[in-house]
Order: structure tokens, then C-alpha cells, then sequence
């Protein structure tokens, strides 16, 4: 090859986690990789996420739970996820490839000293009553992370949302129910005693997201990966046919950098795109979106452009929000799931009328929400609930519990409050004979202890989303006690879903299902191998660090299996 300004065996477009793995395979086979990372800081939208992997079958629910397998898992995947036109980004050998070395790039990270754990004991799948669905928990995360630990780098390493030394399951064990338990007072002793032994030590404690890529760059450090941050790729190199390289901006400059094996495109989604918005899913708006301003979709028409099919650009992993104030400035959007999945909180659209499950997955609830929007106006649809429920949870509470920060919110427009439901009606401008009837329905399913419209509390993840302190149905409770009181809710996001179709070799694929040489995407930049469906917390980070992993395997030809 002539041309180019250096070259390197693996060209890695993008900082999140599918790259870190990436990365490390290739120098473990002995090649030179450089990551090219765009912003200023490294961990792209996996930074700011949860950093949940989803991965069933492995090593840490195999040691408690042995009846675990991966049969269990690919049975779960081929009943919560539908092959067809809609969804060509999955299949049953995508899904079965994933179930199969999910574990095993799992093992890999992990023998390269990033410290995993289980999530928790109770983390269902979000379909858990289907076949194979999981109970207890198939959620794995990274371990709470000193970002001293990375040197000079630690200033570069993309900020979280969660700066603490805790377990993110604690951290929200604590936020939602310290109140109620004497254990959940103890761990957060235990944290409050970390963080202050924190700040005498000088350390810099991250948990969720920030704590998993800070642990995998870590790990690509340690293995001599080049890292380069501010350096935007605009166009691959093609030769015959094939991707060699990319055009990268240095400085203002272009340059030329070669790939002998192939280049992997994990630059994200689009969420931060209006317009690619606008054109894909009408209705959505980047202000909502949890990803950060990097998240534009650079590389969709470069894919396009080179063979690769954009496909399932339709969907988003919703992620309900709410107009709070400060909603515009907030590093993280305040979370509607937490509100609207505890008991005594139900979800109605503008005519008054209660129309899903308040309880499953995120994703779910979006797509609900936007569907409803098409013939009943949904966009935004009100959270409604009474005065037991502010007075017993305590994520609205510190809002409610203070009549001064009450009348700030209802003076600038945010909380609605009405003495009767007749009185919370005209406040959100809805027939009041349609949203008391609503309420009465909803209160008899809670006296039944049955939702008999649409399931709530069924499932064991509408259960972990509830109360586990309440008697009964952990996710039902009568709204009844005025005042009333309604906030908005709409349809936001934490990622959007749908990019290039790829094959079970994470090999960008053509409208012909031919690979694109030299070509290879993985994590959102691609159309999810799990179609238009979020089977369980961490479906998109795990498939991107497995995905990542199996394309250097591939690439590199050290496993002939893949």
C-alpha cells in the first residue's frame, strides 16, 4: 500500500467498550492497533451508561445458580426477539453466536485484570415469563473504579454519572429505599465512610459506565494500544474493492492511516442528529437523548457508501424522561422508570386514559409511548399519583417534602396539583369523568392484586422495578389520597438502535449478505443483533464488547470457530 502517513495491522473507530476488547485481542495476537476517538475524552456513550453487560451463562450466576445455561439463554433470545423484514439485523446464528462468546470475552477482560462482578442477585430479564427467561439476575458489571489508577489519563477518561464508591445496584437500592430498611441504612454508612476515606486519600472513585471503560482503558493501556482522542475519522480508504484505511483529521489536517487487517467502526449512534432523527424516527428529539454530543452518526453514510445496508434505523433504546427543571442542563436526564414503576403511579395519555404496563422494559415503554402517539396524543403522556406515593418515595420526595421546592415547581409549570382528581384533571387538560374512571380502574385491579388491562407486577422485573417493602403486589398500590399530582413524561433515550447490518463475524455485511472486506462494526453503529427488542439490562454494551472481541478474533485469525 502507498500513500498512507503510517499504518497500522487494526484501525478502531470510536473509544467505547467493544473497542477496548477489540483492541486488546489484536495486541494479544501480536498487531499494532490504533483507537481514534473524535471527542476529547475516551469512553464514548458506555462511559456514561450503567455499564451493565447482559450475558447469560456466566461464571458468576453459573457459581450460585448451576441449573444456568447457555441453552437457557439462546431459548430467551429466539422467543423475545422476532427475525423477519423489520428486524434483519438479528437471527438465530447471531444470537446464538453472542450467547456463545459472550462468556468467553467475558473470561478474556477479565484475565486481562478488569475486575467484574454480578450485578446483583435480582436484576431480571425484562421478559422474564417467557421461555428461559431469567429470574434472578444475568447482569454483569465492573467494579467501582479508582480513576488514579490511569495516570495521566485519568483526565481523559469520559465522565460518569455515577462519581462514587458503590456497587451501582446499592447506589440505587440507597437513592430509592433507605428510608424503609436498616440494611440499606448500613450500605450507605459503608459508602458514605468509602467516600470520605475517598477525599482523605486523594482517590477518585467511578462507578456504572465510567468504572468499566475506565477499568478496560486501563487494561489497552497496559497493553501498549495507541489512543488518540480529538482525531475524527471522515471517509474510509477503498482499494479494490476493499476498506485499507481511514481518512482521519488531525489538527485541521487530513491523514491518511492504513489498515492491514481491517477496520472496526464503533463511533456509536445517532442520537445527537437531528435530522438523521427526523428522517428515521419522526417525533424524537436529540434534547431528550442521555448520549453524549458526540453521538452523531458520522459514519452511517461512509458504511452506506461502501456496500454496507443501514437497517432497523427505526429504533431507539428508549429511556423515559421527564421536563424537570434544570431538564436542558442535566448531565443525565432525570429517569421516568423509577417513577412510574413504583406502586401508586400510573401513566395516562392527554385524553386521560391509561395505556401499557408502567412496569418492564425502558425500550418498551418508549416504543408504547410513540406508537400511542399516532392515534391518541401521548407525546408527552402524565404521570399521575396522590399523596401516599409523595410521601413514600423518596425519589419525588425531596421535591414534594419541601413546600417551598413544591411551589417553585408548580409555579414554573412542572408539577401539576390538584385537590381531586376533578381538580388534577383541568390542571393537565383532560376530561375529568375519563381520568377519575381511569383511577377507579386501576384501584379495583390493586384491590384484586391483579392488572387485568395489561399485566403490571406479573413479571418479576415489573416487581424489581416496584416497591419490595410493600405487602401484596410489589408493583400495584391505590392512588386515592389527594392532593393529586401529575408530572410529564416523554420518550427519551439512551441510545439509538439501528446502523449497519452485520454478520455473526461482526463483518459488515452487503444488501446481498456479502461481507464488505476489510470492513468490520460493532456496538450502536450497527442494526442490533437483538432486532427491535431489549431482552435484559446491558443489551446493547455486552453485544458491543462481544462483537468487538470477535471481530479481532476473526480479523486476526486466531480462532478459526468464529
Amino acid at each position: 500500500m502507498s500513500g498512507f502517513d503510517e499504518t497500522f495491522d487494526w484501525v478502531v473507530v470510536g473509544s467505547g467498550a467493544g473497542s477496548m476488547s477489540s483492541a486488546m485481542v489484536m495486541r494479544d495476537a501480536g498487531k499494532s492497533v490504533v483507537i481514534l476517538e473524535k471527542m476529547p475524552y475516551v469512553g464514548g456513550t458506555t462511559a456514561k451508561s450503567g455499564g451493565v453487560m447482559w450475558i447469560p451463562n456466566n461464571r458468576f450466576i453459573r457459581a450460585e445458580e448451576p441449573g444456568e445455561s447457555a441453552e437457557k439463554g439462546i431459548t430467551y433470545l429466539d422467543a423475545v426477539c422476532d427475525d423477519g423484514s423489520s428486524a434483519p439485523g438479528t437471527s438465530h446464528e447471531k444470537r446464538l453466536t453472542y450467547v456463545t462468546e459472550a462468556p468467553k470475552m467475558l473470561e478474556y477482560i477479565i484475565s486481562k485484570g478488569v475486575e467484574m462482578e454480578r450485578a446483583t442477585d435480582f436484576w431480571p430479564d425484562y421478559y422474564d415469563d417467557l421461555p428461559g427467561g431469567c429470574k434472578t439476575s444475568r447482569c454483569v458489571t465492573a467494579k467501582f473504579f479508582n480513576t488514579n489508577e490511569l495516570g495521566e489519563w485519568r483526565t481523559k477518561l469520559a465522565p460518569g454519572f455515577a462519581p462514587f464508591p458503590a456497587k451501582l445496584d446499592d447506589g440505587m437500592k440507597v437513592t430509592n429505599f433507605m428510608h424503609k430498611s436498616w440494611g440499606i441504612k448500613l450500605k450507605f454508612l459503608k459508602i458514605a465512610f468509602r467516600v470520605v476515606g475517598a477525599k482523605l486519600t486523594g482517590k477518585h472513585f467511578t462507578t456504572a459506565g465510567a468504572a468499566l471503560q475506565g477499568r478496560m482503558l486501563k487494561a489497552a493501556l497496559a497493553d501498549s494500544v495507541d489512543i488518540r482522542t480529538q482525531t475524527p475519522v471522515k471517509e474510509f480508504i477503498v482499494e479494490e474493492g476493499k476498506v485499507v484505511g481511514v481518512i482521519a483529521e488531525v489538527n485541521g489536517q487530513s491523514r491518511r492511516i492504513g489498515a492491514n487487517l481491517g477496520v472496526l467502526v464503533n463511533a456509536g449512534g445517532f442520537a445527537q442528529n437531528q435530522a438523521m432523527r427526523d428522517k428515521y424516527m419522526p417525533g424524537t428529539k436529540a434534547a431528550w437523548s442521555n448520549t453524549p454530543p458526540g453521538d452523531t452518526g458520522d459514519l452511517f453514510g461512509e458504511m452506506e457508501r461502501v456496500g454496507g445496508v443501514l437497517a432497523q434505523m427505526d429504533q431507539m433504546v428508549g429511556y423515559q424522561t421527564s421536563y424537570a427543571p434544570g431538564f436542558d442542563k442535566d448531565f443525565v436526564k432525570p429517569g421516568g422508570q423509577g417513577i412510574t414503576g413504583k406502586p401508586g403511579c400510573i401513566l395516562v395519555d392527554q385524553s386521560g386514559v391509561r395505556y401499557m404496563n408502567e412496569g418492564g422494559s425502558y425500550e418498551l415503554y418508549c416504543q408504547n409511548m410513540l406508537e400511542r402517539n399516532r392515534t391518541v396524543p401521548a407525546v408527552p403522556s402524565w404521570a399521575v399519583f396522590d399523596q401516599n406515593y409523595a410521601e413514600n418515595y423518596k425519589v419525588l420526595n425531596k421535591w414534594l417534602g419541601k413546600p417551598e421546592v413544591r411551589k417553585d415547581l408548580v409555579d414554573c409549570g412542572y408539577l401539576k396539583v390538584g385537590e381531586t382528581i376533578e381538580d388534577l384533571a383541568a390542571q393537565i387538560k383532560v376530561d375529568p369523568a375519563t381520568l377519575r374512571g381511569t383511577l377507579e380502574r386501576w384501584n379495583g385491579f390493586v384491590d384484586k392484586g391483579v392488572d387485568e388491562d395489561f399485566g403490571r407486577g406479573g413479571r418479576e422485573y415489573d416487581k424489581w422495578l416496584g416497591d419490595p417493602f410493600k405487602d401484596g403486589n410489589p408493583a400495584l398500590a391505590r392512588i386515592d389520597k389527594g392532593p393529586f399530582f401529575a408530572i410529564d413524561i416523554i420518550p427519551g433515550d439512551v441510545s439509538t438502535y439501528g446502523g449497519a447490518l452485520i454478520d455473526a463475524r461482526a463483518r459488515v455485511i452487503k444488501a446481498d449478505g456479502t461481507p464488505v472486506p476489510g470492513l468490520y462494526a460493532c456496538g450502536v453503529s450497527t442494526a442490533s443483533i437483538m432486532g427491535g427488542v431489549y431482552p435484559g439490562a446491558g443489551a446493547s454494551v455486552g453485544p458491543s464488547m462481544t462483537f468487538g472481541y470477535i471481530a479481532a478474533k476473526h480479523a486476526a485469525g486466531v480462532d478459526n470457530s468464529i
